[in-house]
């Protein structure tokens, strides 16, 4: 799957062939990868596997997940000039997109580690980058929520306005989905929440609520459906994330560390 995805990458650049190959002969090379801002680093395991298709050499200084300063070395690469010259914005890339991500991800996760929640990430991701976007947002310390509509029947809003008697859907549901199947269903309210937790939902979805109206909630659960899971979303920011935490909620969902994430800087240098 990822060689399909760097396959498709290369092209994009490459196109019918890098005109540069067609003036002068490759000569060794070799270049470094330096930080020019502080950040998470992610990308790494998707251009080990690019090294290995286009044949060129990279030793690394810094692993998925790890924090680097500006101006520090993140790895070295050697190859034949033309190599190195023809994947380089695809190497650059796939590491600015995915460490923009974890870097703004690690910050979301900072917020809200003294409380035990989880932060989980969310469908809203560029098309076709779902699996890579995800990918980055576990580097910066995220939890992945759905990566796709067949692994947990989550019901919102525009689903509910489809569904004339939910509790007959919800016993239907029970007997069509996979056993191992989770079902979530959004909540706008209070009062929805505290319902979908007596229909035997497994999570509770709180959508734009306050943290004052989400404590509610999170008693209401403790004292009568402990089982229960409730997440917290709907326009959470870096900014207001603690104040969602300190709830008691189970996890917090945001799409806003991988639309939101403003690139680092990060550049090749040959040497």
């Amino acid at each position: 799957m990822i060689e399909a995805f760097l396959h498709e990458v290369l092209q994009e650049d490459i196109g019918r062939g890098d005109l540069y190959a067609l003036v002068s002969e490759p000569v060794a090379a070799s270049a470094k990868i330096i930080a020019k801002s502080e950040g998470i680093l992610a990308g790494r395991h998707y251009i080990d596997v690019l090294a290995r298709m286009e044949c060129f050499q990279i030793t690394w200084y810094c692993n998925d997940g790890d924090t680097f300063g500006c101006g520090e070395l993140l790895a070295q690469i050697e190859g034949d000039s033309h190599t190195l010259l023809r994947i380089e914005r695809t190497l650059l890339n796939m590491l600015l997109h995915a460490s923009s991500i974890a870097t703004l991800t690690r910050a979301f996760v900072h917020k809200i580690a003294p409380y035990g929640t989880k932060l989980l990430d969310t469908r809203k991701t560029r098309p076709l980058l779902r699996v890579f976007e995800k990918y980055a947002s576990r580097c910066g310390g995220a939890i992945n929520h759905r990566m796709g509509l067949d692994d947990c029947l989550m019901l919102k809003d525009t689903h509910l306005k489809t569904i004339e008697n939910l509790e007959t859907f919800m016993v239907q549901a029970r007997q069509k989905i996979p056993f191992t199947s989770k079902i979530e269903l959004e909540a706008e309210c209070v009062e929805d929440a505290i319902y979908f937790m007596s229909l035997g939902a497994d999570i509770v979805m709180c959508d734009n609520m306050t943290p004052e109206q989400l404590r509610s909630v999170v008693a209401h659960r403790e004292e009568n459906f402990p089982a229960v899971l409730l997440e917290a979303s709907g326009n959470i920011s870096l900014q207001s994330i603690e104040a969602y935490a300190k709830t008691g909620v189970d996890a917090i969902s945001s799409g806003a560390f991988i639309h939101q994430a403003a690139w680092i800087d990060i550049s090749m240098k040959m040497q």
